[in-house]
């Protein structure tokens, strides 16, 4: 059989479809921007039609580079931005609403509510989340209520709903099968990660009825085929994974203790905790990093909602860079001496703050302060911030090795400078990778294995292969102060002092 392998990567603002060789190389790619659609302050959606197109175009696009026939592929992985849901029509396939996207904080006000009744703990307990609109649950809860005749249609079973992956899913097989993974399942807030099932406790407070939902499945498992005429042959979609749990697997993070964080809109770092379901007092998530022949590997996540869109902001926003790739050498060139923080609360605050009203400040301007100085607090606030997930991890865990090793990947991670201030921060070693599209080589590694065309874990981890370590080169008092100067930055911040 082939071991051409085709991952099949869906991004908040953009789609990218790989083919990967029996070498675990890319063979060829495709990639498509597609709208984001801001409806109203604070919202954030997506056309699932023009996503689907997307998708059709980039593995087009895809085989065509290559010089490959779908014939020629063994199998689908998918990895999907996580926690995007859509509702859709059993019947027809047609979304009944736009695609409401992880940024999302319409169902603040739900969220609120629900913590006033004390609900937040029966969340927590069952799914490892907070009560945050970030999650699926609240999304979902409200386009039944939001649009006309969605509730009752749902309680006939004529509507289904489901993370982008499902959609997905439901689309290339021609509606035959409705299934997610563990991982993208375990994102929604209604799912029992302790039991791997819905949980209909949840889903009666959200008032969501469970036929509306998928199979849930493992992440290298048997989800259908997609229609021969989509691209002229049956291809067999063998993996599915949300995309910080495929870009953990990607990174070949298989041991408990390993740790990945990738740098791209936002950052989101992840700690494999094995079997130990850890249930984080310092408002860390506990979620599922990947469940493969029907066991479950946990992690903590740390998820900061701002990474690389402070970068874009220097960019598009007060324009003191032309392009991204600029922002490392303009770091390097600020006055050492200013002391300039930026918290980019933009959306507010992630982990381990969760304040929804949080809005990006920046202290410490002198009237010195210039380009290089903004360059250098937006790509340190990353460092801080990382900093922050990594000191709550290990007070959650005490398995959490002080001499963790973290590996990273993401559009941010070229930068040199960059990471080695993350080395400095950290206090730990960053390991960088040859391979950075480590997402789409994870989703792509679980279609292949269980396809019996890849290596199986252990070969698998020992193709990783480090392109460069940085390690910490920061006088242990110029450190502690920079942290002091950030903590008391954040506390200046938060909405309730």
């Amino acid at each position: 059989m082939s071991g051409f392998v085709l991952a099949i990567d869906q991004g908040t603002t953009s789609t990218r479809a790989i083919l990967f060789d029996d070498q675990m190389k890319v063979a060829g790619s495709g990639q498509k921007e597609f709208t984001q659609h801001y409806p109203a302050s604070g919202w954030v959606e997506h056309d699932p039609e023009e996503i689907w197109a997307s998708v059709v175009a980039t593995v087009k696009a895809a085989l065509k580079a290559a010089g490959r026939a779908a014939s020629d592929v063994a199998a689908i992985g998918i990895t999907n931005q996580r926690e995007t849901v859509v509702i859709w029509d059993r019947a027809t396939g047609k979304p009944i609403h736009n695609a409401i996207v992880w940024q999302d904080r319409r169902t603040a006000p739900l969220c609120q509510k629900l913590k006033k009744q004390g609900l937040e703990k029966t969340f927590t307990k069952k799914t490892g989340l907070l009560l945050d609109p970030y999650f699926s649950g609240t999304k979902i809860a409200w386009m039944l209520d939001k649009v006309k005749g969605a509730r009752k249609r749902a309680e006939k079973g004529e509507l289904l709903a489901g993370t982008i992956d499902s959609f997905l899913i439901w689309r290339l097989t021609g509606g035959k099968v409705h299934a997610t993974d563990a991982t993208n399942a375990s994102r929604t807030l209604v799912y029992n990660i302790a039991e791997n099932a819905w949980d209909d406790e949840l889903l009666a407070i959200l008032n969501i009825p469970a036929k509306m939902l998928p199979e849930v499945k493992d992440c290298a498992d048997d989800y259908g085929n997609t229609e021969k005429n989509l691209f002229g042959a049956e291809i067999r979609i063998l993996g599915v994974a949300g995309d910080q749990h495929a870009a953990t697997i990607g990174q070949a993070c298989f041991e408990p203790g390993m740790m990945k964080s990738t740098y791209g809109t936002g950052c989101f770092a992840l700690l494999n905790t094995g079997a130990d379901l850890v249930r984080s007092k310092n408002r860390l998530l506990t979620t599922i990093a990947y469940r493969l022949n029907g066991k479950t590997t946990y992690a903590l996540e740390g998820s900061i909602f701002i990474a690389g869109a402070a970068v874009q902001w220097l960019r598009d926003g007060i324009k003191v860079i032309g392009k991204a790739e600029q922002s490392g050498k303009l770091a390097a060139e600020a006055d050492p001496t200013q002391n300039v923080y930026l918290v980019p609360a933009f959306v507010g605050l992630g982990a381990p703050h969760w304040d929804a009203e949080a809005r990006g400040a920046i202290f410490g301007l002198t009237r010195n302060s210039g380009p290089a100085e903004f360059a250098r607090a937006a790509l340190e606030a990353v460092a801080y911030q990382t900093r922050d997930l990594l000191d709550a991890m290990r007070k959650d865990w005490k398995e959490a090795s002080a001499k963790t090793v973290l590996r990273v990947d993401g559009g941010m991670v070229a930068s040199d400078w960059t990471m080695q201030r993350l080395a400095d921060i950290l206090d730990a070693p960053v390991d960088r990778p040859t391979i950075l599209e480590t997402t789409a080589l994870g989703a792509a590694w679980l279609a292949g294995s269980k396809a019996g065309v890849w290596p199986k874990a252990r070969e698998f981890a020992k193709s990783w292969a480090l392109e460069r370590r940085f390690l910490p080169d920061m006088d242990s008092a110029v450190r502690s102060a920079k942290l002091a100067g950030w903590r008391d930055a954040v506390r200046r911040t938060l909405s309730t002092q």
